[in-house]
């Protein structure tokens, strides 16, 4: 009598009694992954993160959750079974001009990227975006405090107002003292008579980098590549209102608030600058 409904369910089935059995035993013999809330946390940390940490970053974020340290060895098997993967980068392609007359600056800052305090250093550049309504371009202005952008503009083409859109928001917000460093590339837009201007009016020390060198502006060549790998490169922009919806979303909403920085101690920006208010209230 017991063994009649299995005979109808494996007629049902179309499996064998035996094929039946043996499945029962090995569905009670599975257990469950012991990393399984592990593994849980970190799909629900990449996700957060936009698909961009990879595994270094998912160890920091599983420590802070977990309070113990999790490795980066373990992270990196605890993605493989959430079955997730950072997106692949491109290459970055420079678009500075400096094949002008303009009188440049040195380079004052030297390559010294590591700040005591806020608004004492700023970083700026310029890069693209493409959309099926043509190109745009971005400027922002990075505190090397904090790795904040504390200035953006995106434009349909990248003459002086754009960069100077992006410093005036930086003065703006910030308001900093005399003094400030401001470092840049040897473009034309940072060299022209009206920006260099703006930074007199302000009393704020010209920076540039050397002809050719890329190097001396690593913070924002490295902010440019992170926007492009995190957020650009998988997008297929239609409209040019779309991608500054999009960019001013990642800066604000992303970025300043929740990407972690390993130079600032795996914080965000926001996080970091929180975190050492006491430096602010000094700088201000």
């Amino acid at each position: 009598m017991k063994a009649f409904p299995v005979v109808l369910l494996c007629k049902a089935m179309e499996v064998s009694r035996s094929g039946f059995y043996k499945y029962l035993k090995m569905f009670r013999e599975k257990k469950v992954d012991p990393d399984l809330k592990l593994i849980l946390m970190t799909k629900e940390i990449f996700t957060k993160s936009r698909h961009t940490y990879g595994a270094r970053r998912i160890a920091r974020s599983l420590s802070f959750e977990c309070d113990y340290k999790v490795t980066r060895y373990k992270a990196k098997k605890l993605m493989y079974k959430a079955c997730v993967r950072v997106k692949r980068k491109k290459k970055f392609k420079v678009t500075t001009n400096s094949k002008h007359k303009l009188p440049v600056a040195e380079n004052v800052l030297n390559r010294k990227f590591k700040v005591g305090a806020v608004n004492k250093v700023w970083c700026t550049d310029i890069t693209y975006l493409w959309t099926h309504e043509g190109w745009m371009y971005l400027a922002v202005v990075i505190d090397l405090f904090s790795r904040k952008i504390v200035g953006w503009a995106i434009e349909n083409n990248m003459k002086t107002h754009l960069v100077e859109k992006a410093l005036k928001m930086a003065y703006k917000t910030r308001k900093p003292d005399k003094g400030l460093i401001h470092h840049s590339d040897r473009g034309i837009q940072y060299a022209s008579n009206e920006y260099q201007k703006l930074l007199k009016e302000n009393k704020t020390i010209c920076s540039m980098s050397r002809k050719g060198n890329c190097w001396d502006n690593a913070v924002v060549e490295s902010f440019f590549k992170t926007l492009k790998t995190e957020c650009v490169y998988s997008k297929n922009y239609k409209t040019k209102s779309e991608a500054r919806f999009d960019v001013m979303d990642y800066i604000e909403m992303f970025y300043n608030s929740n990407r972690i920085h390993s130079s600032i101690g795996f914080k965000s920006p926001n996080a970091y600058e929180k975190s050492n208010e006491f430096m602010i209230d000094m700088a201000a």
